[in-house]
């Protein structure tokens, strides 16, 4: 079968290379039969997905120690993959009724799913671990949402500023931004670790921090963010430096822009 796949793979690369004149339906039947024998050669061996897994899982291991920072991100994507790569395994041994490589695989998973919970609780998130907060810039601390709000609103009002509150459990946020004469648009928040200037949460951050503004007076207006937002990276008790920048989307239809930042004492929610 090896043999075979490569042989079609080479026939193609040749038509390919030699103008793609062939009809219309020998492309399209050479490509349905490319992408079958594609899936026979990762999926017909049951071990290829369980290896592919055992490698990616085997990596982020390393990766834990290493803590290379600028793999860490492709290979969380890559062990997603892999284990929809496992259930795919998984449905197809059932199918062609090999039972036991199925449950075999299936319990692979299962303790591999099990020995990564139980370390994370026993060890923890060690993302935050080398960071060193800054001691030349100024940083502020999040302040706790049952000190409340009243008089830390009414404490500043003549400047543009952005308040950033604890929410319950760390790496759980809710700000309140201020400020004077703002057009119609959005704003949002993104977040980097300032020694590194990495961007912290870009899946969530952005939508969980939306916001409508719209002040064309000198009065200031306090807008506040609508849910919770988390920073995922880092672990509980383990502080690390970030700036937080509020960015406006026009309704104009003008490009975005950043229009305020600001320095924040954080910690990351517990994986």
């Amino acid at each position: 079968m090896d043999k075979q796949f490569l042989q079609q793979l080479l026939c193609i690369f040749l038509l390919r290379m030699l103008g793609n004149n062939e009809p219309a339906t020998i492309r399209k039947h050479s490509s349905i039969n490319l992408m079958k024998n594609i899936f026979i050669y990762c999926f017909d061996k049951w071990w290829r997905p369980l290896l592919f897994f055992i490698l990616i899982a085997g990596l982020l291991i390393l990766n834990s120690e290493l803590n290379i920072r600028f793999i860490k991100k492709p290979l969380l994507y890559l062990s997603n993959v892999s284990v929809i790569v496992i259930f795919i395994s998984i449905c197809y041994q059932l199918y062609k009724r090999q039972f036991w490589k199925g449950i075999y695989t299936f319990l692979v998973l299962l303790s591999a799913g099990i020995i990564s919970m139980m370390t994370s609780m026993v060890d923890g998130d060690h993302w935050a671990d080398d960071l060193i907060i800054p001691s030349d810039i100024q940083i502020e601390n999040p302040i706790n949402v049952y000190s409340g709000s009243d008089s830390i609103l009414t404490g500043k009002k003549a400047q543009t500023d952005l308040i950033l509150y604890n929410s319950g459990q760390p790496g759980m946020y809710q700000y309140i931004f201020r400020t004077a004469k703002i057009e119609s648009g959005t704003i949002y928040l993104k977040a980097f670790e300032i020694t590194q200037d990495e961007e912290l949460s870009t899946e969530y951050l952005e939508e969980n921090t939306l916001t409508r503004v719209n002040n064309p007076s000198d009065s200031i207006v306090h807008y506040s963010s609508p849910n919770i937002f988390t920073i995922y990276e880092g672990d509980w008790g383990k502080y690390y430096a970030a700036r937080f920048e509020v960015w406006l989307r026009p309704s104009s239809g003008e490009n975005e822009r950043k229009i305020f930042n600001k320095n924040f004492k954080i910690e990351g929610w517990m994986h």
